[in-house]
């Protein structure tokens, strides 16, 4: 069977393959056009290991959407030579046709988030201060990547030092929303996620402190998984959870499984199925009675999308934690302002101090104010958070929120000043939504739950109980089963020139 049949087929009713994981029976269907671009990461690449297409081919039609698509959007940054990505795809050709498979990522283009070293490639994290920085080697995530098989083509665009949920720096611009390159990706993967949506990368890898996996997952109809902790991250376990973790990002679930299955330090994600909604229990937290400001509209298709999933079976219920939502707030920014403390050689350097910008002078500010009583009482309210989810997931499999409070907005806009007439008193008290799951180290997946009469895209986030990633991600897959979402993709702009 030629690339082209096989391709046609695959994109109508799909075939039944029986082949070993990482490829495992099911229908094998692309669902959309003969573009190589559209299909889904675990179908590329089983089209790879099969020699129906070849890497040469892949590299080459991606690198032709790149060049018609990303000079609009701006995901993708620091891209290596094309006559050098077209070697190395001819190169990973000659291995299988020696019958070396390097992994599930063989032959496949990646780009990684700019906040992490790929050896050889600029490093910049979005700061002007490491513009012309070339990393010396990869970084554990990346050499797992690297292990996969996958082809390293450049870097995804991030915000400065990763801060900020709008992907903007002054290194290489800004990011626009796969779905109106008018409009932010969100952030601080917000490179990562556009590059999802407008189909220029099969598969992306992220980081999330504050929403950064959860919030471009949203903004741009795409699946973000932040998961437990100590699943990706080498430190930190139930009682010393880290703020902030790697995870992955895909066009659908099963392509963000496949890329946590290949970064977690534990890779035991390769039998998940569709979780059953029968009898699954979801407290559904909303804006927390009011405390948080939501823009119109995004309530309600969460609300509409929860509707979908009662009707498969699940119980929704409303509900509201036992607990001083303030008093979290008081916890994550003592936390988050005095981590700032590690970047106080740049701020006390006139010559590095002039290239921040003045959120993190702020926050670096703030976090000098904070000493380790201050520490102390932030990680006491956080332990009795512990407690309180602890408590909730006895009586719920999940606590669902939306994942951002506000649609993506104009990216010449920072930050929203305001959300529904409510003042953001912090550039960052905008996404105060997003919290709750990363106080808890717990696992958090965006899931879409469509778009609003302007045709930005939303997401809401499903949080699980901490190290129950496997039935976070098995809820997500049998979401997709019942909604249709993912299918809905952007009308892309292309470069003129």
């Amino acid at each position: 069977m030629d690339r082209r049949l096989f391709i046609k087929n695959t994109a109508a009713c799909g075939a039944i393959l029986t082949v070993p994981f990482p490829f495992s029976n099911r229908l094998f269907a692309a669902s959309l056009s003969s573009d190589l671009t559209d299909l889904s990461a675990s179908d590329l690449s089983l089209a790879i290991r099969t020699k129906q297409v070849s890497c040469a081919e892949v590299m080459q039609a991606y690198l032709n959407r790149i060049h018609r698509y990303n000079p609009v959007y701006n995901a993708i940054v620091s891209m290596v030579d094309d006559d050098n990505l077209i070697s190395q795809a001819r190169q990973a050709d000659q291995a299988l046709a020696r019958n070396e498979y390097w992994g599930w990522m063989h032959g496949m283009p990646h780009a990684v988030k700019d906040l992490a070293p790929v050896a050889g490639l600029p490093y910049t994290s979005g700061s002007p201060i490491f513009a012309k920085r070339i990393a010396e080697e990869d970084s554990a995530l990346v050499a797992k990547i690297r292990g996969q098989g996958a082809i390293l083509i450049g870097k995804t665009n991030t915000p400065e030092f990763g801060l900020g949920s709008q992907c903007y720096n002054p290194v290489f611009g800004t990011t626009g929303s796969a779905y109106n390159p008018a409009l932010t990706s969100g952030g601080s993967s917000g490179g990562a996620a556009c590059g999802l949506g407008i189909h220029i990368l099969p598969v992306a890898d992220g980081g999330d402190m504050m929403g950064s996996l959860r919030n471009p997952g949203a903004f741009n109809n795409v699946i973000g998984f932040r998961p437990s902790t100590n699943v990706v991250m080498d430190e930190g376990d139930i009682d010393n959870r880290l703020l902030s973790t790697s995870g992955p990002m895909g066009r659908d679930t099963r392509d963000t499984i496949r890329l946590l299955q290949t970064i977690a330090l534990d890779p035991v994600f390769d039998e998940l199925k569709p979780l059953s909604l029968e009898k699954v229990k979801i407290g559904w937290m909303g804006n927390l009675d009011n405390y948080l400001a939501m823009e119109p509209g995004i309530m309600e298709l969460c609300e509409a999308s929860l509707a979908d999933i009662a009707t498969a079976g699940a119980h929704v219920e409303s509900i509201q934690a036992n607990f001083t939502m303030s008093d979290l707030w008081q916890s994550w920014t003592i936390l988050r302002h005095y981590g700032r403390r590690d970047m106080l050689d740049y701020y006390e350097d006139p010559a590095t101090r002039d290239l921040l910008k003045p959120e993190l002078i702020w926050e670096i500010e703030q976090g000098l104010g904070f000493n380790e009583k201050d520490v102390e009482k932030a990680n006491m309210i956080r332990s009795k958070w512990y407690s309180e989810l602890d408590r909730m997931f006895v009586e719920f499999d999940f606590l669902v929120l939306p994942s951002a409070q506000v649609f993506p907005f104009p990216k010449e806009i920072h930050w929203p000043k305001q959300i529904n007439g409510r003042e953001m008193d912090t550039y960052h008290r905008w996404m105060e939504v997003v919290i709750l799951g990363s106080l808890g180290g717990i696992p958090v997946v965006n899931i879409p739950v469509g778009f609003d009469a302007q045709g930005r895209p939303m997401g809401m986030q499903v949080m699980g109980k901490f190290g129950e990633d496997k039935k976070v991600l098995g809820f997500a897959l049998a979401y997709e089963q019942i909604t249709g979402h993912l299918a809905r993709r952007p009308e892309l702009i292309a470069n003129d020139d």
